[in-house]
């Protein structure tokens, strides 16, 4: 008999498809312009490197349905709290399409775990000025919070244990471990 191989042993299963995180996503633009009752001052900025893509397709959905909004990005690798516990690069360069002294800003992540990351997206975020809100959309919420950090828009509760893996993408949603 054969010892199991590294796949076999960390099965990936996958809970949601393409069309799922695009249904999802569409879900949640309806809601971030019901929400804030119109698009006025709306900037949609995903957090470096797992929220671009969903703020991107956000951005999208958010035009299809009613108009254009900016769209960015910002890169908090430089502001957690860990740097000095694991190895930190920055993940690319922010692009902050817009003022956002007095904007809505709707900060995109593509999982929320422990929240720490979010929170170093705001405090990054506060080097580009003082929104007049900032409202939070992730396409996994898989609860484990370390900090008190709520989202306002999901496209998925994924309650998993702390030593899985959740992979997000346009093609789907995956856990592993």
């Amino acid at each position: 008999m054969r010892p199991p191989r590294k796949e076999e042993m960390n099965p990936t299963k996958q809970v949601l498809g393409p069309d799922d995180v695009q249904r999802a996503a569409t879900r949640m633009a309806h809601e971030i312009i019901e929400r804030n009752r119109g698009l006025d001052d709306l900037v949609v900025i995903g957090i470096q490197t797992g929220g671009v893509w969903l703020a991107e397709l956000l951005g999208s959905e958010i035009a299809r349905i009613q108009h254009r909004v900016p769209v960015g990005s910002i890169d908090a690798s430089l502001y957690r709290d860990d740097i000095g516990l694991r190895p930190v690069s920055p993940g690319a360069v922010s692009a902050i399409p817009s003022d956002v002294n007095g904007a809505v800003v709707v900060l995109v992540d593509d999982v929320l775990f422990t929240g720490r990351t979010v929170r170093a997206a705001l405090d990054a975020l506060s080097d580009y000025g003082r929104p007049r809100v900032v409202q939070l959309a992730v396409m996994v919420d898989r609860g484990h919070r370390e900090l008190p950090i709520r989202p306002d828009y999901i496209g998925k509760n994924l309650p998993t244990s702390s030593t899985e893996t959740v992979l997000v993408s346009a093609s789907g949603v995956e856990i592993s471990g």
